[in-house]
């Protein structure tokens, strides 16, 4: 995503720290204080510009949920769409995924959410894509033992990559949907990247997910 420079970030962002919240992993193991309530915790890792959360948090009041993204410039643009929809589910986190396990304790998160990911297609930049064994580890200690993941992505290369990976890891895959739009699903939100290539006849790929319980033992 291309990113543009706004010097006005970080003075939005310390204006809004009630969104985008800052010192996030001091909340690590009480993010449920913060919403208020004890509902399920869901994670966006690269929200983007926002479009997808602040869509979901409005379908979804029972469920809360957190977006990660690393850009100022772009998390900005997600915070003015929470701060718009006026939905008190829904927070940001100006952090690096890599970061993820200081965030969030064990089984804190009942689902995480890959829209969209960076596919890293070099061979020499695996270890950069949210789908490598090292970011499935984080995932996993930070799950619920119920919970999933949920891949969406126009790159088949990116696709097949997390397929194997998540069946090599030991993820019980639960879906696998190599055309998301030809079905029916009330409950898919699109992100801005996927409205933009959907229209253009892209396919859009979608997998599901979840631990399974060796890897729990």
């Amino acid at each position: 995503m291309r990113q543009r420079n706004k010097p006005w970030a970080d003075d939005f962002l310390q204006e809004n720290s009630h969104i985008v919240i800052p010192n996030s992993s001091s909340h690590k193991n009480n993010w449920h204080e913060l919403f208020g309530n004890r509902n399920p915790i869901h994670v966006e890792i690269g929200t983007g510009k926002g479009q997808f959360i602040s869509e979901m948090a409005k379908q979804f009041p029972e469920i809360n949920f957190i977006g990660i993204e690393l850009a100022k410039s772009i998390i900005v643009t997600a915070a003015q769409k929470v701060i718009l929809s006026k939905q008190p589910n829904v927070l940001l986190v100006n952090e690096d995924a890599a970061n993820i396990i200081d965030l969030f304790s064990a089984n804190e998160v009942a689902t995480i959410y890959l829209n969209f990911s960076d596919p890293w297609p070099k061979n020499r930049h695996e270890k950069r894509r949210l789908t490598y064994h090292t970011f499935l580890e984080k995932y996993q200690e930070i799950l619920d033992p119920l919970g999933e993941i949920v891949l969406k992505t126009d790159n088949m290369g990116l696709f097949e990559y997390s397929l194997m990976s998540f069946s090599q890891y030991g993820f019980v895959l639960s879906e696998v949907n190599l055309d998301l739009h030809s079905i029916d699903d009330p409950t898919n939100r699109m992100t801005e990247y996927e409205e933009k290539f959907s229209a253009k006849g892209q396919p859009i790929y979608r997998c599901r997910a979840s631990i399974s319980n060796k890897n729990r033992n």
